[in-house]
């Protein structure tokens, strides 16, 4: 049986990556992969029942993933509908691809940290719509927002869901993981941007403005459903930690609120015009095929994790490796094929902290490697799946120019990280 998941995985992952020349939409072979995966597990054993409860199980985690997404996708989509990031980009004097960069680089990478990584890599790529004129520069601009959201959101407890899960967990504490990762987590973001700097130059040009076209709001409402929109995705990491409820409550929460905000503040204006600010309008732009792409990526990840796969993988490491540090840098490049929660959760189920007390070496060094190490493949993390769907990123383009980099950062934070741990005196 784990076999044949297995081999099907890989035969779907496969076809994930074939995307353009198989000419098979990913979603449809995410799909196929969930729903085979989880037919050969079911038909392999005799209780049938307990594999539909822990797949019901599953969806509910997942659904949390999808519907956080959904919620994102429509509260930047609404943002764009008001012009609203225009109020960014105006601030955008340079048109040096260096400094930009730079500046995009080091955005992301504190967004990351009060928001998420997946929230941030939705908000960044838009944004990057309306800097970016050339769709091969924004391709790549999109690639470097993935490397610095992941590195962003490793070291803090809310920036990244496998860093929350440890966390939660009592595997780390704030201050400690802050203190012990944010240097690593710097030096990922740095390597690729100081290559960068020395490898390219030039100069860009912002998509020309559509002189025909008419908008339909107000200064004074683009800057209120801007700023709005942003209170409400910071507010998700702050609502969550007050109520204790998924995250994704906290983002249908803020949905909710400029669902209404929106509806009032346009009630006086024609039904033409009212139609392209509504959320409703917002709803029908997002791109739904990334959803199900998601919701096939994690239900075939799931079927690998019920059935043992992930924690087969992880004993056979501990088994055959032993040694702490390549453990975790293994478990980190393993994050890129295969979603870094369930790596993370078979690692709390396998190391007690008795082994391993909170804040030890091994828990602060997962955090950043399953933070980071998903950034090496366009699908190895959520904010790399986001930036594929929304830019049609291709597999093989990103393994071909942002793979590199990110495994540059990756390897770069690994070092800077264990050699400052070794230095720095512990309790």
């Amino acid at each position: 049986m784990e076999v044949a998941i297995i081999i099907t995985f890989i035969v779907g992952y496969a076809a994930i990556a074939l995307e353009h020349p198989i000419k098979v939409n990913k979603a449809a072979s995410a799909l196929l992969t969930g729903v085979v995966c989880w037919t050969i597990y079911v038909l392999s054993v005799a209780e049938k029942d307990t594999v539909s409860h822990k797949l019901v199980e599953h969806l509910g985690e997942i659904s949390g993933i999808l519907f956080f997404l959904l919620g994102a996708m429509t509260i930047v989509e609404l943002i764009d509908a008001h012009d609203g990031f225009q109020i960014i980009t105006e601030k955008i004097k340079t048109q040096s691809i260096v400094k930009l960069l730079w500046i995009v680089g080091v955005i992301t990478f504190f967004l990351s940290a009060v928001l998420d990584n997946l929230t941030t890599t939705i908000v960044m790529i838009s944004m990057m719509r309306k800097i970016l004129a050339d769709r091969e520069k924004r391709l790549f601009f999109a690639g470097i927002v993935v490397i610095a959201a992941n590195a962003g959101g490793a070291w803090s407890p809310i920036g990244d869901v496998t860093t929350t899960m440890l966390w939660v967990g009592g595997q780390v504490t704030t201050l400690r993981i802050i203190e012990g990762v944010f240097l690593a987590s710097v030096v990922c973001l740095l390597v690729p941007l100081l290559y960068l700097t020395f490898r390219m130059g030039g100069t860009f040009e912002m998509p020309k403005a559509d002189e025909n076209a008419v908008s339909t709001s107000t200064a004074f409402e683009r800057n209120f459903v801007f700023f709005l929109g942003f209170a409400c995705l910071i507010f998700v990491p702050i609502f969550k930690t007050i109520t204790h409820l998924p995250p994704f409550m906290g983002m249908l929460f803020g949905l909710g609120l400029m669902w209404v905000v929106t509806e009032l503040i346009h009630s006086e204006k024609d039904a033409a015009d009212k139609d392209s600010l509504s959320v409703m309008y917002a709803l029908r732009k997002i791109d739904t095929p990334s959803i199900l792409f998601f919701l096939g990526i994690l239900v075939s990840i799931s079927a690998l994790q019920t059935t043992g796969v992930l924690t087969h993988v992880a004993g056979w490491l501990d088994a055959n490796i032993g040694n702490q540090t390549a453990i975790v840098v293994a478990l980190g490049l393993l994050s890129s094929v295969v979603d870094n929660v369930p790596l993370v959760a078979a690692a709390q189920g396998m190391y007690s902290l008795q082994k391993y007390p909170t804040d030890s070496f091994f828990w602060e060094f997962l955090a950043y490697a399953t933070g980071t190490g998903g950034s090496s493949l366009i699908i190895g993390s959520a904010a790399g799946v986001a930036a594929m769907g929304i830019e049609k990123i291709d597999f093989f383009w990103y393994m071909k120019r942002i793979s590199l980099l990110a495994l540059l950062g990756y390897f770069a934070g690994a070092a800077v990280y264990v050699v400052q741990y070794n230095l720095t005196p512990h309790p």
